[in-house]
């Protein structure tokens, strides 16, 4: 291995950075399609269900799962101890 390249710190960064770059985004996305559902069969697509109970739910969860992330990074960036 090279002295000037640490493979392991580079695999490290690759990592977080599709968690967190691809992970987050997707994350939120799915939250927010639990709160809006797809149209059902037949009808207009402005004609949507209301999100239930159980996806309102997920929804919250998913949405606090994103928000600790970004907390934790900023945590992170700003060097609290």
């Amino acid at each position: 291995m090279n002295s000037w390249i640490n493979l392991d710190a580079i695999w490290r960064i690759v990592v977080v950075g599709l968690l967190t770059g691809a992970g987050l985004p997707a994350l939120f996305a799915l939250g927010l399609r639990l709160l809006n559902p797809a149209p059902l069969p037949g009808r207009p697509a402005t004609d949507r269900p209301a999100a239930g109970p159980l996806g309102r739910a997920l929804a919250g969860l998913i949405f606090a799962v994103v928000l600790a992330a970004i907390g934790w990074g900023v945590s992170v960036i700003v060097g609290h101890r």
